[in-house]
């Protein structure tokens, strides 16, 4: 395994239609944001995405997401040069990454990964925290404005906002914890037992 120094780092967001009742949920909106120890932050990318179903309102209520918004919007699997380009031999990095693995199914055998969920990240290094969702982590570590900074004009439940966050997390995760000079494998699987044994 590389040295978490050596990585690259693709952090990647989706914001959805919502799931309305008898269908699944699609995405609407993708972020991609890029991190290296030696490059520091870059790369970012944000498309609105083409769907067949409409943005439910708790979803718009979430996002502020709408039809205006996704008016000749490219498709998901439209993407896929983009997508391949900036995540394949990358650690993938995603707060929660059910709902962005789920999405990327588009692309089967697609071979993304390894992947890094920062939430699992967040309970192991901070176990004594209230609220492990990005905003509050941001909130606590002092990190919202060097997102913001990042990408001015967009905000929270944005999805090129969140994949920096996500970023910008993992960044002083690693530095605050001295692991630049670990091997990568320690950031896949976090021991959250102590986070677990506090839920109790």
């Amino acid at each position: 395994m590389p040295l978490i120094r050596d990585c690259r780092f693709t952090a990647i967001d989706f914001e959805s239609a919502g799931a309305a009742r008898g269908r699944t949920d699609a995405p609407v909106q993708i972020g991609l944001a890029g991190w290296s120890h030696a490059e520091g932050h870059g790369g970012t990318f944000m498309s609105y995405l083409k769907t067949d179903q409409p943005v439910t309102w708790s979803a718009r209520k979430v996002h502020g997401i709408g039809p205006e918004h996704l008016v000749n919007a490219p498709s998901l699997l439209s993407l896929w040069p983009e997508l391949k380009t900036r995540l394949a031999g990358a650690v993938v990095v995603a707060h929660g990454k059910g709902t962005e693995k789920r999405f990327l199914r588009a692309f089967p055998g697609h071979g993304f990964g390894p992947w890094i969920d920062t939430l699992l990240l967040a309970r192991a290094a901070w176990p004594e925290l209230p609220d492990h969702s990005l905003g509050a982590l941001s909130e606590s570590r002092g990190l919202t404005a060097a997102i913001t900074a990042l990408v001015p004009d967009r905000k929270w439940h944005d999805a090129l906002y969140d994949a920096v966050a996500s970023l910008v997390l993992l960044e002083d995760l690693i530095t605050s914890c001295g692991l630049e000079d670990l091997p990568m494998d320690g950031l896949v699987s976090p021991d959250t037992s102590t986070w677990h044994r506090l839920r109790r």
